[in-house]
């Protein structure tokens, strides 16, 4: 029997997707789901992950969380428009659709991570790797060999949406299950026509 030491991952900060596109991303879901079986992450609310699952020490709450982001993130009106072009995948682990990396995704996730820190010292950690947002379709259960005619499927779909960067939402474990626990509202810079 194996035992894992690594600690239960209680909380993870990401952003969720707007209704047209998540009911499109639980489309493709669907269809990995009846075609190939997968079940890995199909249960977490659409999102772009801005810090990943971690283990929130027993001194810290999800209300630390919260005041961490209120007062350290949303002040700054870090919102944005972002982009989603197509499909990709990470080999044959993760298939996703395309979220166009920026800038504006590089400071709002070292932004929401450096409050995390700040507030709850050595519960995550800053990626040291490029930023590479996405909204995860399947992972870990794929078949072998399928990614590549999944992507074709998926990419028969042309999704190519602009949408608003508009909330940081602090998901917590229920269970084997990630739940949106709260939503706070990000400000989008206004714009003057």
């Amino acid at each position: 029997m194996k035992h894992n030491n690594v600690p239960q991952q209680t909380h993870f900060i990401g952003v969720l997707l707007p209704k047209d596109i998540t009911l499109t991303l639980e489309d493709c879901r669907r269809y990995m789901n009846e075609t190939y079986g997968c079940k890995s992450g199909h249960g977490t609310p659409i999102h772009v992950t801005l810090a990943p699952p971690f283990k929130l020490q027993e001194d810290y709450t999800t209300a630390d969380l919260i005041r961490a982001i209120e007062t350290e993130v949303l002040p700054k009106a870090l919102g944005f428009i972002a982009h989603i072009d197509n499909f990709d995948a990470f080999g044959d682990r993760t298939l996703f659709a395309n979220v166009v990396a920026g800038d504006s995704w590089t400071k709002l996730r070292d932004e929401t991570v450096k409050a995390i820190l700040k507030t709850c010292p050595g519960c995550t950690k800053k990626d040291t790797k490029p930023f590479r947002p996405h909204a995860t379709v399947s992972n870990r259960d794929i078949p072998n060999g399928v990614t590549t005619k999944a992507l074709q499927v998926m990419n028969e779909l042309n999704l190519a949406e602009d949408f608003p960067v508009d909330n940081i939402t602090i998901f917590e474990r229920k269970g084997n299950r990630w739940e949106a626990a709260v939503t706070m509202e990000l400000t989008l810079p206004l714009v003057i026509h």
